[in-house]
């Protein structure tokens, strides 16, 4: 165990070299990383990992290396600009625990820049919060993962294990970029990923898949619009349906004891949806992109084929798509429920360094979400905690994280870095 002392210093240089912290978390919202536009992102990430003396590796995905391994998520669109960068530090004599830093680089979509207090990609602080699109999900957790070492090699102490921090592109649609770095030989002994959890542990989460239903229509002028079959309504039919099979996984939650409490675990989302050509025809077509949850009593082989069927079911009745049934595509999130396992002991070492600097217990959460933690846990047996900072609004309009949450898990963070690996002089 860390002397009270040695506790003390961690914690206390942390503080020391916040505001230097909170500069580069800044300058990193500021560079858009929507999916493909991440690598001058990852140009930064790389800078900094190099400012550190890590060895760099900088590689381009390769679907190839890929589609062969579980947990991979079917994509088709190009990849040409898709980099993952991971910064290693390898002690010439290694005698902790390894350790993998892992977060990711990409976010979501901003949407309309008018409906945002500020620009999205202007960080400002108000109140304790920083705004901006990534702040919290999840750009704070790779600088919280630099600043935690840096802390550490400020007093000249580094890890006395093998660390990777990790940046990693595709988190937020299927995770490709995680896998790509277990198909590269990253291995270790946990992994820590600081996604925004409010300072509590992810024990179990549900699977999520994307799914696209095309509809057809037969089109016709409006004036005899009841001779011709309308696309779009057809898919809001179809959507009602799905909105009955999503009370029907719902009802499953009774017999998951992660999530038997929460009050909605699987979510339904119609995320996109696209249809017509002219508003004085009857649509002729009509897409809708759908994301829905998984508990971890079912599989996604058996969801699957639930919600094909219900659609098969959905057009029998209807006289047009009975003739001309819709078609689903799987593509983006196939990611498998996860539940953490077999993390007893990396649990101990977080759980003391949570209540060093919180001065409270750590507690245990499910999420409705998912998280790269799967791969860790479901592929490559490495128990993976996802342990962050506050944040809100993420996904939506004026995505905040909360600037003192951010000190306290770096802390915390730098603490467990210290206990999990051990320390040594540094050269």
């Amino acid at each position: 165990m860390l002397e009270a002392a040695v506790k003390t210093k961690i914690m206390s240089e942390v503080d020391r070299r916040f505001d230097e912290q909170t500069k580069v978390l800044a300058d990193l919202v500021k560079i858009p990383s929507t999916r493909f536009q991440e690598a001058p992102a990852q140009d930064m990430m790389a800078r900094l990992f190099k400012e550190d003396g890590l060895g760099v590796d900088r590689w381009q995905i390769k679907i190839d290396d890929l589609k062969h391994l579980p947990g991979y998520s079917p994509h088709s669109q190009d990849y040409d600009d898709a980099w993952n960068v991971v910064g290693a530090w390898r002690p010439s004599n290694p005698k902790g625990r390894s350790l993998i830093l892992n977060g990711h680089i990409d976010v979501v979509p901003e949407g309309p820049h008018e409906m945002w207090a500020r620009n999205p990609f202007e960080p400002a602080i108000k109140d304790g919060w920083m705004y901006g699109r990534g702040a919290g999900d999840m750009k704070a957790g790779l600088i919280l993962n630099v600043f935690a070492l840096r802390a550490l090699k400020s007093l000249g102490w580094q890890p006395a294990a093998d660390v990777y921090q990790q940046s990693v592109v595709e988190e937020e649609c299927t995770g490709n970029g995680a896998l790509a770095c277990l198909q590269r030989g990253y291995r270790a002994e946990a992994a820590l990923i600081p996604e925004p959890s409010s300072g509590v542990l992810t024990v179990a989460q549900v699977g999520v898949m994307w799914f696209q239903v095309k509809v057809t229509g037969h089109p016709v002028h409006v004036y005899k619009a009841d001779a011709g079959s309308n696309a779009i309504e057809s898919a809001f039919r179809l959507i009602q349906r799905l909105r009955e099979l999503e009370k029907k996984w719902n009802a499953k939650k009774a017999h998951d004891k992660h999530f038997c409490d929460h009050h909605h675990p699987v979510n339904f989302n119609v995320g996109k949806i696209a249809g017509g050509d002219w508003a004085s025809s009857v649509p002729s077509w009509c897409t809708f992109d759908m994301r829905v949850g998984v508990l971890p009593s079912q599989t996604l082989k058996e969801c699957r084929q639930e919600i094909e069927d219900l659609v098969r079911q959905a057009a029998a009745n209807d006289p047009f798509l009975g003739n001309n049934p819709p078609s689903v595509t799987w593509e983006g999130f196939q990611a498998e429920p996860f539940v953490l396992k077999n993390h007893e002991q990396v649990r101990v070492v977080l759980a003391e360094a949570h209540k060093t600097v919180f001065g409270s217990e750590l507690e245990d959460k499910t999420s409705t979400g998912t998280a790269d933690n799967r791969f860790f846990g479901l592929y490559a047996g490495i128990p993976a905690l996802v342990y962050g900072p506050e944040s809100d609004d993420i996904h939506g309009f004026d995505e905040r994280v909360n600037l003192e949450s951010i000190r306290k898990i770096t802390q915390a963070t730098a603490l467990f870095i210290a206990e999990w690996c051990g320390l040594q002089k540094a050269a």
